[in-house]
């Protein structure tokens, strides 16, 4: 891809990334509300304790879902991401994660075994 393009599109991602800082943040703590409410119901023996974490995590499920926006922001943030990959000359395809998966690691190495 063009230089000018990249610089353009980055310049424009980072735009949007820093617009949605705030939402950003917010669904971070309220996600950890949420993850603090359900570890905490799962480990609660009472049944006021845990009636009073699932409606904990229920307002951080709430909050988390108020800050729609921020999935913007992280999209913008994974196309930043992108942008610096293609801009070092770093491959952007999937084809990475395919050669790490075990399933096939084990297939090549059964098929070394059985020569």
């Amino acid at each position: 891809m063009n230089k000018f393009w990249l610089i353009t599109l980055g310049i424009i991602a980072g735009i949007v990334a820093l617009s949605n800082l705030g939402p950003i943040i917010g669904l971070a703590v309220s996600l950890l509300i949420v993850y603090a409410g359900v570890h905490y119901y799962l480990r609660s023996i009472s049944t006021l304790a845990k009636v009073c974490w699932a409606s904990i995590a229920v307002v951080g499920g709430i909050a988390a879902i108020s800050n729609v926006p921020a999935l913007i922001g992280v999209a913008a943030l994974a196309a930043l991401g992108m942008i610096y990959r293609k801009w070092n000359g770093q491959s952007v395809s999937v084809a990475a994660v395919k050669e790490s998966d075990p399933f096939t690691n084990f297939e090549q190495q059964w098929n070394k075994l059985n020569k």
